[in-house]
């Protein structure tokens, strides 16, 4: 095995690894300070999710990886980095996300938006130290959340099943394809010589690289804690609360919040 092989070899294995229990929170992730509603999906669950049996089973086997391992770091990483470093460290990963956003601003044909998010990476990156201080959202430039995903909806890609991937969790087909799509761009795609999707594909040696990955995630699983301890006390049935607040918020996503009402049946 090439070093190189064996580089990227050891980066998926930490994506993978350790990025189920963070999507599965992610899943309940708001960008705002109001309090989540999550209401029952009006469409039959046959339809909504006929993989129900395999997802169930996929979302136990998820939530088992988080309680045993993921979650039990995250408590300890935020018990022991003082405050002020460990906002700092979700900034800076934050920030390396903005060449994402930018780019599905552009596919999406969001102009204003993708202007919008370039200087706040120029901010953040030079001002803020890196993307340790969000030195932008202080001066009133707001954060985009965009991903290949919402840009297959806005292309009219259909949703297809909703869908529970080993170790990411939470997903659609059309989502998964998306999260492969960003994978892979990230591993090959280079802006001049640097790996403009894959920031930390620029950190040598792979130890380094690698522990940077860790250190991502494990601050995502953190920053989510209070959410994922609001999932586990909010209804009866884990699986069905987690598969509508993560449909729902993709589905607000993929509106920009202007989500259109339902169609009612004709016979109403």
């Amino acid at each position: 095995m090439s070093p190189t092989t064996h580089k990227i070899t050891l980066s998926a294995a930490l994506l993978l690894s350790l990025s189920a229990p963070v999507s599965s929170s992610w899943a309940i992730e708001t960008h705002t300070l109001e309090p989540l509603v999550v209401i029952a999906s009006p469409e039959p669950e046959d339809e909504m999710d006929p993989l129900e049996g395999y997802n169930r089973t996929m979302f136990s086997i998820n939530e088992s990886l988080d309680n045993n391992l993921m979650k039990p770091v995250a408590e300890g990483y935020r018990a022991i980095m003082p405050d002020p470093l460990e906002h700092g460290v979700s900034n800076f990963f934050s920030n390396l996300r903005e060449p994402f956003n930018i780019l599905n601003n552009l596919l999406q044909f969001k102009f204003e938006e993708a202007v919008s998010d370039t200087v706040r990476f120029g901010i953040n990156t030079t001002i803020g130290i890196g993307g340790l201080f969000d030195v932008a959202s202080e001066a009133g430039i707001p954060k985009s959340n965009e991903d290949f995903g919402q840009t297959l909806a806005v292309w009219g890609v259909d949703n297809g099943p909703y869908f529970v991937l080993p170790l990411f969790g939470p997903s659609t087909v059309r989502d998964s394809i998306g999260l492969g799509s960003e994978y892979w761009m990230g591993n090959t795609v280079e802006v001049g010589s640097t790996q403009l999707f894959n920031l930390t594909g620029e950190v040598t040696p792979a130890s380094a690289e690698n522990a940077a990955v860790a250190t991502g995630l494990v601050s995502k699983r953190a920053d989510l804690l209070e959410q994922k301890d609001m999932l586990d006390a909010a209804s009866f049935d884990s699986y069905s609360f987690m598969r509508d607040a993560y449909l729902q918020r993709r589905e607000s996503l993929i509106f920009d919040g202007d989500v259109p009402l339902p169609e009612l049946p004709d016979d109403l």
